[in-house]
């Protein structure tokens, strides 16, 4: 990124900040803010309560990952803590056979493996980079990114740099994104950008999604579940409002049951994270119960 280019950029993230913000032109106004979120009254999902109440999952949104009205296809199933075994991971890519869901979100390690389970049918692999602190370098994200697609993983979760955002140097973030957007560019491989929501202000994270959005990364996510907070209404509104909807959103980290998936979703999300994926899908369907899924062999 050039100068110039970094300069247009802060510029951008100057205006979506103070639209934030409730700056106006002409007679200044008092922006309101509701009570759970630092963001204006119009982005909280407060005013959505009477919605929900009523029974909707979806309001004006393009559910990325499965048809209309279709869940399991909502949702990324999850496996990241790091003493997964290789059953727990063949269990996990039986159920989302089973269940059709979006993909299995996996670390590196068995993108591989699970890429060999799923290879019949539709459910994609997506594998995380820099996870889940964000503060390795560029080119070993870079590298980390190209490894994982080479295995299979047909989306990338990468975590953004928290350390430079905060430290408001740009130009190492936006660096940072473009080593893990770029080569999923070329392979035509979905990027995810994980803000690590809970760790950073509204202005910051108006900052991350705006960057993410000029390194044309498909997605912005809000947490790794390993932070010390996941996924809020709140947070998801207000970057849908930053990206548009020309991005998608994702919500992870603590979504662990149908009515949390419904608010996220309701709130702007077109794609959640959760390890409870199957709680989910059959509480959807007013289903009792647990599953036991037989392991296939790799």
């Amino acid at each position: 990124m050039t100068p110039d280019e970094l300069q247009r950029l802060v510029a951008i993230i100057a205006e979506e900040v103070l639209a934030a913000a409730g700056s106006r032109s002409g007679p200044a106004t008092t922006p309101i803010h509701c009570r759970c979120h630092s963001f204006l009254y119009e982005c909280c999902p407060d005013r959505l309560r009477g919605v929900l109440d009523a029974g909707a999952t979806r309001l004006g949104l393009h559910a990325t990952g499965g048809p209309a009205g279709d869940v399991a296809g909502l949702i990324d199933h999850t496996l990241l803590k790091p003493d997964a075994t290789r059953t727990e991971i063949e269990t996990l890519c039986e159920e989302a056979r089973q269940f059709g869901f979006a993909t299995v979100c996996v670390n590196p390690t068995w993108v591989q493996m699970a890429a060999h389970l799923l290879r019949d049918t539709r459910v994609g692999v997506c594998s995380v980079v820099g996870f889940p602190l964000g503060a390795t370098t560029s080119d070993v994200k870079h590298y980390e990114t190209r490894r994982a697609i080479f295995d299979g993983a047909r989306e990338i979760d990468m975590v953004i740099n928290v350390g430079a955002l905060k430290s408001g140097d740009l130009h190492i973030v936006a660096r940072d994104l473009e080593a893990v957007v770029s080569p999923c560019l070329e392979a035509g491989v979905i990027s995810k950008v994980i803000l690590e929501a809970a760790l950073l202000t509204d202005e910051e994270k108006i900052t991350a999604c705006t960057l993410a959005k000029a390194a044309k990364a498909d997605f912005v996510k809000t947490s790794t579940g390993f932070g010390p907070g996941g996924a809020t209404a709140a947070d998801v509104a207000l970057m849908r409002k930053v990206v548009g909807s020309e991005m998608g959103v994702k919500a992870a980290g603590g979504v662990r049951d149908y009515e949390a998936l419904r608010a996220m979703v309701a709130a702007g999300a077109t794609r959640v994270g959760a390890s409870a994926g199957v709680k989910i899908v059959r509480e959807s369907k007013g289903e009792t119960g647990q599953l036991v899924a037989k392991a296939s062999n790799y």
